[in-house]
C-alpha cells in the first residue's frame, strides 16, 4: 500500500465534538459549492494570467529578485525553501533594507507583486533598486496604481493579480505558481483541489482538525505553536502565521501562531511550553529526509554508543516522540503533521489543508476570515505622516 505524503494526527482529545462535526461539514459543504476564486486557484483548471510563452525568455536566468511584502512573497518563499531550489538563486525582498543587487543586471530578472499596485514598502524598494535597463516583470491588479505606471515606465512584463484573491490567500493563484515556474517547477503537481475534496483521508481529517480548535478556541486555548522539526520548513510557517493572524484576529477574537524551531527551542522556550500558563496548543511538524548526515561512528565516544549509525533526521525524530510523550504525561493538546515526501504535491496539499482549515474555522466563529480592516488603519497613518514636512 502506497504511503500517505502527508501522515496527520488530530489532537488527542477523548471527545468526539460530534455537534461541532455536523456543523463543519454543513459550512464545508455550502462554502465548497460556492464560486470562489481561492477555491478555483487551487483547481487544476485554474487559469494563469502570466504567459508560459513570455516566461520561456527567462527560463536560463539563474538569478532572481522577488520584491513584496507578506502574501507577495511568502508563498513562494516557502516554496523555494521547503523544496531546497538549487538550480535557481532566489533573493526575497520583503522589508524595507538597504539592500542591493549584483552588478550584472542583464544576469539577473526582478520580479514585483503587489496586489494593489500600492504597497509602500514594495514602492521604496522597487524605485531604490529597478532601472529600465534591467529585466523586470510586474505582478499587480488590473487597475490604476503607482506599480502599474512604474511597470509601465520601465516597459516591463506587466502581469495581473486576481482581485478577488487576497494575498495570504494567494500562493496558488499567480502570487506563487509564476515564481514556482520560473524555479522550474510544475504548476499542476501543486493544484491539488479536485484530487483532495475526493480523498476521506484529507477531508476526514480537515474537519476533525476545526472541531478540534474550535473546541480549545472555546475554552481559552488561543495560542498556536508549531513546532517545527524541520529547518527547510521555516518559510512554510512565516507564510502559515500571517494566514491565521490577518484571517481570524479580528474584534477581540483570533489565534495567535507562533513558530518554535526544534530542537533547539528545547534549550529555551520548552520550560514555558511545559510548566507555563496552558492557553496553548500546539502542532508537531517533521519532515523524513533519507539524505541526512549520519554519526561519524569512528570517533563517537563508548558513552554514547546509542548513537552509532543514526542519522540527523532520526536523532531529531526522537526528539520529537520523547517531546509528545511529555506532553502526553501533562495533558498537553498536540496534532502532529508528519511529511513522507518533499515534493510540490505535498506542499500543495499542505498549503491547501492550512488554507481551507482556517476559512472554515473563521466561519464557524462567525469572523469574517477574508479582510484584515485594522492594517489598512496603520497605512492610512503612515502616509499622512510621510505628507507632513517636519516629523522627524
Amino acid at each position: 500500500m502506497k504511503r500517505r505524503n502527508i501522515e496527520i494526527s488530530n489532537f488527542n482529545n477523548k471527545k468526539k465534538f460530534f455537534n461541532k462535526k455536523k456543523i463543519i461539514k454543513k459550512i464545508m459543504k455550502n462554502f465548497f459549492n460556492s464560486e470562489n476564486a481561492i477555491l478555483s486557484s487551487m483547481s487544476i483548471d485554474y487559469k494563469d494570467s502570466f504567459k508560459n510563452k513570455v516566461l520561456s525568455k527567462y527560463k536560463k536566468i539563474k538569478n532572481i529578485n522577488l520584491i513584496g511584502m507578506g502574501g507577495s512573497v511568502l508563498g513562494a518563499k516557502a516554496i523555494y525553501d521547503f523544496l531546497k531550489i538549487n538550480k535557481k538563486k532566489f533573493k526575497f525582498i520583503d522589508n524595507i533594507s538597504n539592500i542591493s543587487f549584483e552588478k550584472k543586471h542583464n544576469k539577473n530578472l526582478n520580479i514585483v507583486i503587489s496586489k494593489s499596485g500600492n504597497t509602500l514598502e514594495t514602492i521604496c524598494n522597487s524605485n531604490i533598486l529597478l532601472s529600465n535597463s534591467m529585466k523586470n516583470i510586474f505582478l499587480t491588479e488590473n487597475k490604476e496604481s503607482y506599480l502599474i505606471n512604474f511597470a509601465r515606465q520601465l516597459k516591463a512584463d506587466l502581469f495581473y493579480h486576481h482581485e478577488l484573491i487576497g494575498g495570504r490567500y494567494s500562493v496558488l493563484s499567480e502570487v506563487g505558481m509564476l515564481p514556482a515556474k520560473l524555479m522550474g517547477l510544475k504548476i499542476k503537481n501543486f493544484r491539488r483541489f479536485d484530487q483532495l475534496i475526493k480523498n476521506k483521508f484529507f477531508i476526514n481529517s480537515l474537519i476533525d482538525n476545526v472541531a478540534s480548535l474550535a473546541s480549545l478556541y472555546k475554552s481559552k486555548k488561543i495560542n498556536s505553536i508549531i513546532l517545527n522539526y524541520d529547518e527547510s520548513s521555516s518559510s512554510l510557517f512565516s507564510w502559515y502565521q500571517q494566514l491565521v493572524s490577518e484571517s481570524l484576529g479580528k474584534k477581540n477574537k483570533g489565534i495567535l501562531p507562533t513558530v518554535s524551531s526544534m530542537p533547539r527551542d528545547n534549550h529555551s522556550m520548552m520550560q514555558y511550553y511545559l510548566d507555563g500558563p496552558k492557553n496553548n496548543f500546539f502542532t508537531f511538524f517533521f519532515v523524513r529526509d533519507r539524505n541526512s548526515n549520519k554519526i561519524n561512528n569512528n570517533t563517537i565516544l563508548k558513552t554514547h554508543n546509542f548513537l552509532k549509525n543514526k542519522s540527523l533526521n532520526k536523532i531529531t525524530y526522537s526528539q520529537l516522540r520523547a517531546t509528545q510523550n511529555v506532553f502526553k504525561s501533562k495533558k498537553i493538546p498536540f496534532r502532529t503533521f508528519l511529511v513522507n515526501e518533499r515534493n510540490e504535491e505535498t506542499l500543495g496539499e499542505l498549503f491547501s489543508f492550512f488554507i481551507l482549515e482556517t476559512i472554515l474555522l473563521g466561519k464557524f466563529l462567525k469572523i469574517n476570515p477574508f479582510d484584515q480592516p485594522a492594517v489598512e488603519l496603520i497605512k492610512t497613518n503612515t502616509k499622512k505622516i510621510l505628507k507632513t514636512k517636519n516629523y522627524f
